[in-house]
């Protein structure tokens, strides 16, 4: 059982130091991409992994904490009546009369 929990606490202990907090850089031999066209500099690993704000934009109306009667819209409209004729058996378009 010590020896186990011994294993156990190894094992753990050599996870924990996996973690690196150190600045990114490129693989030896390998470099960052190259520099967006229209940009004369190469962004930075930094710059890189920052989010546009396109990416995460920010909310802007407040969510509905308990349900509300929506407005009328005017463009909800039910379908015009002959839009379900049934289509004729021979030539399988529906009678636009």
């Amino acid at each position: 059982m010590n020896v186990r929990a011994f294993a156990a606490l190894l094992i753990v202990a050599g996870l924990a130091a996996c973690g690196q907090r150190g600045d990114l850089e490129p693989r030896p031999g390998q470099s960052l991409p190259v520099a967006p066209y229209g940009r004369e500099e190469r962004p930075t690993a930094s710059e890189l992994l920052e989010t546009p704000p396109l990416a995460m934009p920010e909310r802007s109306v407040e969510l509905r904490r308990r349900s509300e009667e929506r407005e009328d819209d005017p463009f909800d409209l039910p379908p015009p009546e002959d839009a379900y004729d049934e289509p004729d058996a021979a030539t399988g378009v529906a009678d636009p009369d």
